[in-house]
């Protein structure tokens, strides 16, 4: 019996190709369904992380006030002086012109030869004069020769200039020496706060020789204190906290005027009695 013989089965070139192809498009599809599958996967962790992370980040963002970072309080920053020179001028409503005017008032033709706020300063002071008189929330105005807490210069809150007995004592006070004609002085007393005059009277044990040289003095002086005042203002906005008739190292008859600015540093300002022109200027940081 003939057997046929088996046929070829050799493959076309063109069913060749058609089977590369297949196997090719097959290889693509499977690598875009790992690529996919990858990338859901990556996603979803991303995506999980991010929100965790959401969930972390605010509590770990804290508000500027409570900031480990934050700056430090002002308290923290100011020296021993400053402090002092800020907790006064918070209570003082009577400005340096007011009082001035209210020493004067009470001496008939008197001129005034010294004017301070009693307590600031005195250690460093030489002739005892200290500073301040103002306000803690107002920054001064340069070349208004003033200052206050309310910023307008007024007596009490209650309008009358009268301060109850039992607070009067324990107010910051200015201390004034005003002179009169023929150079006899008085001490003044004026309640920093409510503007009350308390007390008036001569000063013991003041020889003639030292009337003359006040009167001499004074009678030099052709700028008033007011002047004065304007003139140390201008070149340091501020508050003026204490100003003295003197004769300073150079022998000139100067107006020596202190004045504490915003930053509560005080600056000592030299001012010609004469010429009104600032001869000296010292600064005091501390």
């Amino acid at each position: 019996m003939r057997s046929d013989p088996r046929r070829n089965k050799t493959v076309s070139p063109r069913a060749r190709r058609l089977r590369v192809a297949g196997g090719a498009l097959c290889a693509v599809a499977l690598s875009a369904a790992l690529v996919t599958g990858c990338g859901q996967n990556s996603g979803d962790k991303t995506a999980a992380e991010t929100s965790e992370a959401a969930k972390v980040l605010p509590n770990q963002t804290a508000s500027p006030s409570g900031s480990m970072s934050a700056a430090p309080s002002e308290s923290a920053r100011l020296t021993e002086d400053q402090t002092e020179r800020k907790d006064l001028l918070s209570t003082v409503k009577i400005t340096f012109d007011k009082a001035a005017t209210t020493a004067v008032g009470e001496v008939s033709g008197g001129k005034l030869a010294d004017l301070e706020l009693e307590g600031l300063d005195d250690a460093d002071e030489a002739s005892g004069s200290p500073s301040p008189s103002g306000s803690t929330m107002e920054s001064p105005s340069a070349g208004s020769g003033s200052a206050s807490p309310s910023g307008t210069g007024s007596a009490s809150p209650s309008g009358s200039g009268s301060p109850s007995p039992s607070g009067s004592s324990t107010h910051p006070k200015w201390m004034a020496e005003v002179a009169e004609a023929d150079g006899t002085a008085h001490r003044v007393t004026i309640d920093a706060v409510s503007g009350q005059v308390l007390g008036s009277a001569p000063e013991a044990d003041q020889s003639d020789a030292d009337k003359k040289a006040l009167a001499d003095r004074l009678a030099q002086a052709t700028q008033t204190p007011q002047q004065a005042s304007k003139t140390a203002t201008g070149k340091q906005a501020g508050w003026v906290t204490s100003m003295a008739l003197e004769e300073n190292d150079s022998n000139v008859l100067v107006w020596k005027t202190d004045v504490v600015s915003k930053d509560w540093n005080k600056t000592t300002f030299e001012v010609d009695a004469a010429k009104g022109t600032i001869v000296g200027e010292q600064a005091d940081n501390d």
